[in-house]
């Protein structure tokens, strides 16, 4: 693995460039692109301000870090010095999600820009960021699998030569599928919003069955049964089915 991808040495100063930070901003400016270029074709916005992506970003590094910290957080009480210590790894993807969205919904309402077409364009937005940053997450070692003998198996540095399920490409591959048919529903759509909500629904459920691979330290509800993700997961499930039939018949707008 290579969690660091190069030092830089000038004047003194002397910085660490970790892979994993270094993927995610390159995974920012993939989906920032495609969403401009979406939006400008499907919207008809010329410019999308870059003060939208700047406050997602921001958004999503304060929720990912904060649920990160909250999956162990008598370590960073005892260890404050840890806080300091955000570019190495260590983001929860619900806990980003949960803090972009209403941000978002309230840059959107704002700005006048519809609300679920902009949503339907951020699902495959998502999911472009989201695969990148796992790729992050295999070369920094984090977010492995349980030890395995299948042939997929991978020694990580904190597994000590032990080959575990390489869990970060498990969730390229499906994060990938559910793009493919996202795009095909996507020439048949029923209703705007649709593609979100089945990105939400299908995201989950791929999550809850690669949770049962993981292997690396992280929080749960019910130990060794339901980890936070998976509870996250069921919530989300519920709400979009919820949702799903209010807004295909449009008794529920945003």
């Amino acid at each position: 693995m290579h969690p660091e991808l190069f030092h830089i040495d000038f004047l003194g100063l002397h910085q660490t460039i970790y892979t994993y930070g270094f993927l995610i901003a390159v995974g920012t400016l993939v989906a920032s692109l495609y969403t401009k270029w979406r939006a400008k074709k499907e919207l008809g916005i010329v410019e999308l301000s870059n003060n939208f992506f700047y406050l997602i970003f921001i958004a999503g590094f304060i929720g990912g870090k904060l649920f990160f910290y909250l999956e162990n957080p008598s370590k960073y009480l005892n260890n404050p010095k840890l806080l300091l210590d955000n570019f190495s790894g260590g983001f929860v993807f619900y806990g980003s999600f949960i803090t972009i969205i209403p941000v978002l919904i309230w840059y959107l309402k704002k700005h006048k820009i519809p609300v679920l077409q902009m949503l339907d364009i951020l699902a495959i937005t998502t999911l472009i960021v989201h695969g990148i940053g796992r790729l992050g997450c295999f070369f920094g070692g984090c977010c492995y699998g349980k030890p395995t003998n299948a042939f997929t198996g991978i020694a990580f540095p904190k597994t000590h030569g032990t080959k575990v399920h390489p869990s970060q490409l498990y969730e390229i591959t499906a994060l990938l599928i559910i793009m493919a048919i996202l795009l095909y529903i996507k020439k048949k759509q029923q209703f705007k919003g649709q593609l979100f909500l089945l990105y939400i629904v299908f995201y989950a459920i791929a999550r809850s069955i690669l949770e049962l691979f993981r292997g690396d330290k992280r929080g749960f509800i019910i130990d060794n049964y339901l980890s936070h993700s998976q509870f996250i997961g069921m919530i989300f499930i519920l709400i979009v089915l919820f949702l799903y039939q209010k807004i295909k018949n449009k008794k529920f707008t945003l």
